[in-house]
C-alpha cells in the first residue's frame, strides 16, 4: 500500500485545513487508518484514526472536539478535517495505514501500523 498524503498548508489561528490521504496499489478499504504529526523538534504524535467501516473514530485531548476523521472506501482516501486550528497543531502530519483485515482493532500507537506516507506540513500563525 502506498500513501500520498496532500493538504497542508499556511492558515492562521482559528482556521481551518482539510488533508486528505489516498491509497493506492492495494485496497486499504479493510485497514484501520491513522493520522499521526510531529511538531519540530518533538516526538511523533497521534492525531487520529478511524477503523475500516468509518463509524468507529479515536482522538487525543489535545485535538478532541477540532478535528474530524473521515473516510471514503470507494475512493481508498482519508480525510482530516481540521478546525479551529491553533499554533501549537503546527506540524507535519503522516497518514498511516494497518492491516486489520476487516476488524475492530485501530491502535493509536504509531508502531504498530504498516505503512506511511510522506508527510504534509501544516502551519498555523498567530
Amino acid at each position: 500500500v502506498q500513501l500520498q498524503a496532500s493538504g497542508g498548508g499556511t492558515v492562521q489561528t482559528g482556521g481551518s485545513l482539510r488533508l486528505s490521504c489516498a491509497a493506492s496499489g492495494r485496497s486499504s478499504s479493510g485497514n484501520a487508518m491513522a493520522w499521526f504529526r510531529q511538531a519540530p523538534g518533538k516526538e511523533r504524535e497521534f492525531a487520529a484514526a478511524i477503523d475500516w467501516t468509518g463509524e468507529r473514530t479515536y482522538y487525543p485531548g489535545a485535538v478532541r472536539g477540532r478535528f474530524t476523521i473521515s473516510r471514503d472506501n470507494a475512493k481508498d482516501t482519508v480525510f482530516l478535517q481540521m478546525d479551529s486550528l491553533k499554533p501549537e497543531d503546527t506540524a507535519v502530519y503522516f497518514c498511516a495505514s494497518k492491516n486489520s483485515y476487516y476488524s475492530d482493532y485501530v491502535p493509536i500507537r504509531g508502531d504498530a501500523y504498516d505503512y506511511w506516507g510522506q508527510g504534509t506540513l501544516v502551519t498555523v500563525s498567530s
